[in-house]
């Protein structure tokens, strides 16, 4: 094994000096390099960019719940409203601009025909953006 001297006759133990001239060698280089260039990086480079004008960004439409009990009841943003006051508040929501999204909110046990009549309403009136909210379905895992 290689782990002495150059002259292996007089002393037959393993060197136990690190030699650390090649590591130091690297960092004074390294060193150097840093030193020359780190002012590079403090001067910025003058470019002459276009101008443009862009169109401002779109405003993000209102969302109106509406929210249907089991018994027919109707709440519009949480207030309640009666079936002849409901035309109204469509139409008024439809003539917004930008136009708001209506989101029904029905009890599971809600008539279909009632809903029916809501998006009827909804949609004759000008009421365009119409969706659904739900409560995701409990898997076994969450249960």
């Amino acid at each position: 094994m290689a782990f002495g001297g150059f002259n292996d006759n007089q002393n037959q133990a393993p060197m136990a000096d690190i030699n650390i001239t090649p590591m130091v060698d690297v960092m004074l280089v390294l060193l150097v390099i840093f030193i020359i260039t780190a002012p590079l990086f403090t001067h910025a480079i003058k470019v002459d960019l276009p101008s443009a004008q862009s169109a401002p960004a779109p405003e993000k439409p209102e969302t109106i719940s509406l929210s249907i009990d089991r018994s027919g009841k109707m709440f519009w943003n949480n207030d309640p409203v009666a079936e002849n006051e409901l035309a109204d508040h469509i139409i008024a929501a439809a003539q917004r601009q930008p136009q708001p999204e209506l989101q029904l909110r029905a009890d599971k046990d809600t008539r279909y025909e009632i809903l029916a009549q809501v998006m009827a309403l909804a949609q004759n009136n000008g009421l365009a953006k119409i969706g659904f909210v739900t409560v995701p379905a409990k898997t076994d895992a969450a249960k």
